[in-house]
């Protein structure tokens, strides 16, 4: 390393803090039921995610980092966020590191394990179970007992400023307000972190490289004022449920399921393949499995391999009919034909796709010229960029390499993730010129958002020692 960091004690002060200051935090944190505000529409007069952003704060104040700030910003009408401002250890560091996590949870699901809950931590072996600890609360406390062990270990590190918010899990509605307002506060950061991310094994420090888009929204089908008989109306009336149909054949090759609108379409970048397929390697050599998915015996999966699989999920876009209405229970359905069909629908946009652009193609495919003269709606929830990463400087990719070799044994690895986080492409359109790293450790077995979320105790500490090693190379890139 550059600077004078020395790596084993930084890794030995990471591990010897982790399980004395951050376990326990994060034990009382998720015992918080802090959901976000898509799904506690009175988050602020339950002050579940205030008492949440209370907990961090007060924790941070204690950390040993001279000079540091620590405020929760309170705009009305949004979460709080807490925001910790920690200056340069020496005049010499130049530049800004913005460490970007959340703090907001997923309700609780149902399928817990007996003995876990969402707001009953556990520790099993080397695991912690609860809802939000992997996803994403231990992101602050990481990023600054990072800080610490560079400075523990002789290191130094540039100015840092970590932020947590509290509206990621509802898609980050008031992150753009939140940065624009502490815009001047923030500056202009050359580092980001966003620590939201996953990983694909816990054998190497992970680099996302991309994101997919997602438009969702509801398509609403009316062929009827109210149901009427099938007898009677069947092969006259024209069913709802066929028209809807016919129109996602209009956005969707059913055969394939590859999407048809060149709006919804992007090809994915040299060296995708190679990446992906140095990823299905890794897992291999881990001993997982090549789909991770819960798949029916005798399913057939798209791709022709593993690695195509993984571009396949990181820059294809897909479409999921994940909800419906006008059907009745099966139980309770008689032979009628029904007056309406709507399907809530997800549609995956590759990374570079354009939202606004593959939104207006989609609304376009769906309410022009309806079949048959029905009724059709289109009701768009959402429509969320995507984000690819931009090459990585030298002395970044350089560094990476370095940090995961020192605190996992591997070199990095590089994987393309097929879900949507807004904010990446927000904060690279609000810091164009920075470098932007996702990094996280929801891996194997972390089920984030289902039954028995948990945090890798061993991934969490590396990841964090790997982040005191990637500050002290930010801190000493002018001399590399």
């Amino acid at each position: 390393m550059p600077t004078g960091l020395r790596p084993l004690d930084a890794l030995a002060h990471v591990r010897d803090h982790w399980s004395a200051d951050v376990l326990p935090l994060l034990e009382t944190y998720a015992r918080i039921p802090g959901l976000s505000p898509a799904y506690d529409p009175d988050w602020e007069a339950h002050g579940l995610l205030e008492e949440t952003a209370g907990l961090l704060a007060t924790w941070a104040r204690d950390r040993p980092l001279p000079g540091a700030t620590v405020d929760v910003v309170r705009i009305p009408g949004l979460t709080p966020t807490v925001v910790v401002d920690v200056p340069a250890t020496d005049p010499e560091a130049t530049g800004t590191v913005l460490v970007y996590g959340h703090y907001d949870k997923q309700p609780p699901f149902d399928g817990w394990t007996e003995g876990r809950g969402p707001w009953s931590p556990v520790v099993e072996g080397e695991w912690l179970y609860a809802r939000g600890v992997a996803d994403d609360g231990y992101a602050l406390p990481s990023a600054l007992l990072a800080l610490e062990a560079v400075r523990a270990a002789g290191g130094r590190h540039a100015r840092c400023v970590v932020i947590a918010e509290g509206s990621e899990e509802s898609g980050s509605p008031h992150l753009l307000e939140v940065l624009a307002h502490l815009a001047d506060r923030i500056g202009t950061p050359d580092l980001v972190l966003a620590l939201d991310s996953g990983c694909a094994t816990y054998e190497r420090l992970w680099v996302t490289t991309s994101l997919r888009g997602a438009i969702a929204g509801s398509l609403t089908v009316r062929v009827l004022d109210h149901g009427v008989h099938s007898g009677s109306a069947g092969a006259v009336v024209p069913s709802s449920f066929r028209i809807a149909r016919i129109l996602l054949d209009r956005i969707e090759d059913a055969a394939t399921g590859d999407l048809l609108l060149p709006e919804l379409v992007a090809e994915p970048p040299p060296g995708a393949l190679s990446a992906a397929a140095e990823m299905a390697e890794a897992r291999g050599a881990a001993g997982l499995e090549d789909s991770e998915f819960p798949v029916v015996e005798g399913l057939v999966l798209q791709g022709a391999d593993a690695a195509e699989q993984a571009v396949r999920a990181a820059w294809t876009g897909s479409v999921a009919v994940v909800g419906a209405d006008g059907l009745p229970p099966s139980a309770d359905a008689g032979a009628v034909l029904r007056p309406f069909t709507t399907l809530k629908l997800v549609v995956r946009l590759p990374p570079t796709a354009d939202p606004d652009s593959a939104g207006d193609a989609i609304a376009r495919a769906f309410t022009s010229d309806p079949p048959y003269g029905a009724t059709v709606e289109w009701d768009s929830a959402q429509a969320a960029g995507g984000w690819a990463a931009p090459p990585l400087a030298p002395w970044l990719s350089s560094s990476l390499t370095a940090a995961s070799r020192a605190c996992f044994g591997n070199p990095s690895g590089q994987l393309g993730e097929g879900g949507t986080i807004p904010f990446m492409g927000w904060l690279a359109a609000q810091f164009p010129e920075a470098q932007i790293l996702a990094l996280g450790v929801l891996g194997p077995g972390s089920n984030a958002h289902g039954p028995d979320e948990g945090l890798h105790l061993p991934t969490a500490e590396r990841v964090t020692s790997s982040l005191a090693l990637l500050v002290d190379a930010h801190a000493g890139r002018l001399q590399g």
